[in-house]
């Protein structure tokens, strides 16, 4: 007592390290599962009940990049994790630079339907926090739930699959769960097309190698990895006709996005007719990669309850620049559906990494004898959150563009692309995924 009454400070010197969230509502709320469990707690977000695809994640840190990641439209995001909240929301405005791309987080809002959580934190302490998870809920319009089983659920889903669910608050939370016929599937829809780009946009305009970027709800920290290395980026929505521009580019790059590839045809089909004409390398990741391995003439299909958390090891099956055959990567993920391992892969192809966990397809390559410069990986180099293991993926790439176009030039160095001979519109500010 002596030491502590020595060390403690004047009330007029200190100062709270943490910040209370203030109170949380008190409206009750349940998850309703399709398969027909219920679980009750009390609301934190947006007072609105919605519908969603039920998931988790085992991530322990990044809820904010999660709950921002294009990739979770249409689903009801649980957190393995027991406590969620506790370093607060950051603001989400960066500069548009050659190191910066809009926002600080992965897109400019949360992307999710909703969130679950065992114990959401109560106060918050972080050097860059503006404010609480609930308060960010509330202000965009997001349900949230809190108190509940949260290991319970995972072990649901773990076993039975991916569930349709949905999230009642206030009233409807003591109403009768949804008959089954009432539960929306986001899988029917597509998803993509909500949050890809509507136009054209640039980043980085004077770097000095010009990739083409299709945005299937890119994370905003895939962008950050291309212009930090000096990429002059061209988003494009994800189904426009780069066969048309692709003269333009030394690259190509497909991003990760939400659903089910299968809606993605149109995309698929352009691609095809790239990969057929097109020599210079393209890369692709997550639902780019699915696009990719499509195009190349495998099936994708849908997983059990997928891949989702930043633990997730694959083994490399084959070296390709900073990678190397035989060894094992840490990797982030967030993915419903995986490509088909196939005996034998389409001529010219070959698997690049696999799942170490469910044996699963975690990357494609085209063969060296193919003459193509091609890789897909399901996983997420850029991470955002989780471990930097495979980061230098992005800077393999881009080596490989920029020996592309030394052993093939055709434009002046420092000619830089007109966005007006092919944009659509002019936007007046850039948007990474609304």
């Amino acid at each position: 007592m002596f030491v502590r009454s020595i060390i403690r400070l004047p009330t007029t010197l200190s100062r709270g390290f943490a910040t209370h969230t203030g109170p949380l509502s008190a409206l009750p709320a349940a998850l309703h599962l399709k398969t027909g469990q219920s679980f009750h707690g009390r609301s934190f977000g947006s007072p609105k009940s919605v519908f969603g695809e039920t998931v988790f994640s085992t991530s322990i840190t990044s809820y904010t990049e999660s709950m921002t990641d294009p990739s979770y439209r249409g689903q009801i995001l649980v957190f393995t994790t027991p406590l969620i909240g506790n370093y607060g929301i950051p603001s989400n405005n960066a500069p548009i630079d050659s190191q910066d791309v809009g926002v600080v987080l992965e897109s400019q809002g949360i992307q999710c339907s909703a969130i679950v959580v065992a114990d959401v934190a109560e106060k918050f302490s972080h050097h860059s926090a503006v404010e609480s998870l609930a308060s960010w809920c509330r202000r965009s319009d997001i349900p949230a739930i809190t108190g509940v089983d949260t290991r319970a659920i995972t072990r649901l889903l773990r076993d039975q699959g991916t569930t349709l669910g949905r999230l009642a608050i206030g009233a409807d939370a003591s109403a009768p769960a949804p008959a089954s016929e009432q539960y929306w599937d986001p899988s029917i829809e597509n998803l993509v097309d909500q949050v890809s780009t509507k136009y054209p946009y640039q980043l980085n305009p004077t770097g000095d190698i010009k990739i083409a970027v299709l945005d299937f709800g890119a994370k905003a920290n895939i962008l950050r990895s291309l212009v930090r290395r000096n990429a002059a980026v061209t988003v494009l929505p994800w189904n426009y006709d780069f066969n048309s521009i692709r003269d333009k580019f030394d690259g190509l790059f497909l991003t990760n996005g939400p659903g089910n590839p299968g809606q993605c045809m149109e995309a698929v089909s352009i691609l095809r007719k790239t990969l057929q004409e097109w020599n210079k390398p393209v890369f692709g990741i997550c639902m780019g990669h699915q696009i990719i391995g499509m195009a190349a003439g495998l099936e994708a299909y849908r997983m059990t309850f997928g891949n989702r958390g930043h633990n997730q090891p694959v083994l490399a099956l084959a070296s390709s620049g900073s990678i190397k055959a035989g060894r094992v990567y840490v990797t982030s993920q967030n993915h419903q559906y995986a490509l088909k391992l196939t005996d034998p892969f389409p001529q010219g192809w070959e698997p690049f990494f696999i799942n170490c966990n469910d044996s699963s397809v975690e990357g494609i390559k085209s063969t060296p004898e193919s003459g193509k410069r091609v890789w897909g990986v399901q996983f997420h180099p850029e991470s955002a959150g989780g471990p930097l293991d495979t980061i230098e993926m992005f800077t393999d790439f881009l080596a490989e563009c920029r020996i592309y176009k030394a052993e093939n030039v055709k434009t002046p160095v420092g000619t830089t692309i007109d966005p007006t001979s092919f944009m659509l519109e002019q936007p007046a500010r850039i948007r990474v995924a609304a």
